[in-house]
């Protein structure tokens, strides 16, 4: 198991009943690029990579 599956793990479990805005993960992912600017990169990726995903209700 990746160290990552663990932290996804972990998000599923403490977070993962919470309903949240796409407003309120934007912001807190660009606390955390403040916060850690040698990130920027990975959490560009992640972000590009959500914000282009298909509607689930389009499959």
């Amino acid at each position: 198991m990746h160290l990552t599956d663990q932290a996804i793990e972990e998000l599923q479990e403490r977070r993962g009943k919470e309903t949240m805005s796409m407003a309120w993960l934007a912001d807190r992912l660009q606390y955390f690029i403040d916060l850690n600017p040698e990130f920027e990169i990975p959490i560009d990726r992640l972000s590009t990579w959500l914000a282009r995903l298909d509607d689930p209700d389009d499959e």
